[in-house]
């Protein structure tokens, strides 16, 4: 009975260790934790650990493992989509105006358009046997379209900048962004999903099916709020118990209507209420799990499918092509909005610098094109090379960009300048 258990006990701290000593090791560098883990996952997997020493890699990850670390992944992956979805302000998404607005919408339209056009050239060449053209092409322009809301909060935490102007607007532009980018990921699953006969309709079906849904935990937050207070009286466990029975049918209900598990947690977590103590305090312990634990079993999936010693030296070529078309399309596009709406070139340049960010979102969203089918390991790689490099630039050229601007610089910074070294030393 112990045997099956065995390579499970070896496998998860192995990758939990590797991605947290990968975390800390670029921290050093001025990086956020999430690089370190991406690169940990790819490392384990056949791009170096599977090529260097395949044995040693078997030993650890044997693939009669694989399907458990994946579950434990994927579950890791519902519950910090359900915190993501938790931490989503809809109120500040009601109210945003003018140049946040133009920023959110502009960095979004450019990259689609030039992604879907590098869409249309890559099918071809990278679609999987049955993937229609149109789904594919979505997916893709999706993908280059999104900005990692996550690393780019962790990044300006880490800086001291979540609370200046640059700060403030840069979160209210990614918020509106992703969420409007998860719907359309939405769509591009539900379309690559659905069979060829009909498939219109049933992608409709699905999409109709979804927005029911997300109306119905709507309409039921009120209840769900006197549900949650009441189990609050009895102590922190019982809120904590039904926050995650909740996203887990939750994802069930949106991979019954045909769309990935992921949203469905995503659509619980913005369902649910704020402002409860309980819930805030569940939600910590949530994290506390998540992010060290179970979390990094999804990096490492995801390194299993990139394979970097794969690439001929032509598809080197179309990584070159996919990192400059996201780069372009995303900076130019922020910056741009920022620029025409009467902001200085310094202020639209670092507004397009961290809208560029793309890191932990953007391999989620790689990851459920991989498993839904909509693109291929090959593909997957290239993405996921244009994602560890626009991620890692983020934070040195935001330096550079920045320089001693009082707008962009850490308040304490700005207003005691004496302190400046002892900040510098802490990050």
């Amino acid at each position: 009975m112990s045997d099956p258990l065995l390579p499970v006990l070896l496998a998860v701290p192995v990758v939990v260790l590797a991605c947290q000593a990968g975390g800390r090791a670029v921290r050093l560098l001025g990086q956020p934790p999430v690089i370190g883990e991406i690169l940990a996952g790819i490392l384990l997997g056949p791009s170096l650990l599977g090529w260097l020493a395949p044995t040693v890699q078997q030993h650890l990850l044997p693939p009669s493992v694989l399907p458990i670390t994946s579950a434990l992944g994927t579950l890791g992956l519902l519950a910090f989509l359900f915190l993501i979805g938790l931490e989503l302000d809809l109120r500040s998404l009601r109210t945003t105006r003018g140049a946040v607005a133009a920023v959110s919408l502009t960095g979004l339209l450019l990259p689609m358009a030039l992604g879907a056009a590098l869409g249309a050239a890559l099918y071809p060449h990278f679609a999987p046997d049955g993937v229609g053209r149109l789904p594919f092409t979505l997916f893709v322009a999706v993908a280059l379209s999104i900005t990692a809301f996550p690393v780019l909060a962790r990044i300006l935490a880490d800086r001291g900048l979540e609370t200046t102007p640059l700060g403030t607007f840069a979160l209210a532009c990614a918020a509106t962004d992703d969420a409007l980018a998860w719907c359309l990921l939405t769509a591009a699953v539900a379309l690559a999903t659905t069979g060829t006969a009909l498939s219109a309709l049933s992608a409709l079906t699905t999409l109709a099916l979804t927005a029911a849904f997300a109306a119905g935990l709507a309409l039921i937050r009120p209840l769900l709020r006197t549900l949650l207070e009441r189990a609050g009286r009895t102590g922190d466990e019982l809120v904590l118990a039904l926050l995650f029975a909740g996203l887990c049918l939750s994802a069930c209900t949106t991979d019954q209507i045909g769309v990935h598990p992921a949203f469905g947690a995503f659509l619980f977590g913005a369902a649910a209420p704020r402002g409860l103590p309980a819930v805030e305090r569940s939600a910590a312990r949530i994290r506390a799990v998540v992010l060290p634990l179970l979390l990094p079993l999804f990096f490492v999936d995801a390194g299993l499918h990139t394979d970097f010693s794969t690439l001929p030296a032509g598809q080197w070529g179309w990584a070159a092509a996919i990192l400059a078309v996201a780069a372009v399309g995303k900076w130019g596009g922020a910056a741009g909005a920022a620029r025409l709406t009467g902001s200085d070139w310094r202020w639209s340049a670092a507004v397009g610098t961290l809208m560029n960010c793309r890191g932990l979102t953007e391999l989620l969203v790689l990851g459920i094109g991989l498993q839904t089918g909509v693109i291929t390991e090959t593909l997957f790689t290239l993405l996921v090379i244009m994602t560890v490099i626009t991620t890692a630039a983020t934070a040195p050229i935001l330096r550079r960009v920045a320089g001693d601007d009082p707008r962009m610089t850490p308040p304490a910074l700005h207003d005691d300048p004496e302190r400046a070294p002892a900040r510098e030393a802490t990050r």
